[in-house]
């Protein structure tokens, strides 16, 4: 399936959930004033800018805010909230497009860089974050860490989080390293809706080979927004590479 199909017009409106999950001030507000902090007083591209999650409490911060998304769904419903002139859009793929002008800083949140399926692809992304960098800017990315010691020898599932109406499960292709994430949302009837999405998982290790060759140097990574030490039991991470 490509992103295209997965980004429709259906997961751009289930996508908003004011004031809980990602949008919750708690898990939005150290992201936006770390990203704020990072750009400096500079311009900032974000790659996929899905509806404008980060972006518009960043350009309210006074952040000059640009970004590239590939779903027309998603640049739909950011423009019900923030205008071309507040927020620009270039319609593309983050791997390959390109926006007008250099940044201090570009970002990539929620683990999107996974949606490139291909470890070429995902350099490439590193490269062309770089071509939109001033010299000492900076390329964030936030994004979990695999879990396979959660995966038992021959077995190719693993169910995430149960609860009241809905079960997240993934699926995983080890050999290519692939998972598809399973979301199953269902009420008392006996109807079930069912959302899927690809992703191809990185080790930080390799995330920062990505990095050296787009010429890159890690600058610092913690385990969260909020800086808190990276650990071998910490299950995400926010890396922070900067062009030397």
């Amino acid at each position: 399936m490509r992103q295209e199909e997965i980004w429709d017009a259906e997961a751009a409106e289930d996508y908003d959930t004011p004031g809980s999950g990602m949008f919750a001030p708690e898990v939005l507000g150290p992201a936006v004033d770390r990203l704020a902090g990072l750009a400096g007083g500079g311009r900032a591209l974000e790659f996929a800018i899905g509806t404008g999650r980060v972006a518009i409490p960043l350009a309210e911060r006074g952040v000059p805010v640009t970004g590239i998304e590939l779903s027309q769904p998603m640049i739909g419903r950011l423009r019900a909230k923030a205008g071309e002139e507040t927020i620009p859009v270039i319609a593309g793929d983050m791997a390959t497009a390109r926006a007008p002008g250099e940044c201090a800083l570009v970002y990539l949140v929620y683990n999107t860089i996974s949606n490139l399926l291909t470890q070429a692809e995902q350099v490439a992304c590193f490269r062309n974050a770089a071509r939109h960098l001033t010299p000492g800017g900076r390329f964030v990315i936030e994004l979990g860490v695999p879990e396979l010691r959660r995966l038992p020898p021959g077995q190719q599932a693993v169910v995430w989080h149960c609860g009241t109406g809905y079960i997240g499960l993934d699926t995983y292709d080890v050999l290519r390293q692939h998972v598809v994430s399973h979301h199953f949302r269902f009420d008392e009837t006996k109807t079930a809706r069912l959302y899927r999405s690809p992703h191809r998982f990185i080790w930080p290790a390799e995330l920062d080979l990505m990095a050296q060759l787009a010429g890159f140097e890690l600058e610092s990574r913690h385990a969260d927004w909020l800086g808190t030490e990276f650990t071998a039991e910490s299950r995400s991470h926010v890396s922070v590479y900067r062009i030397p």
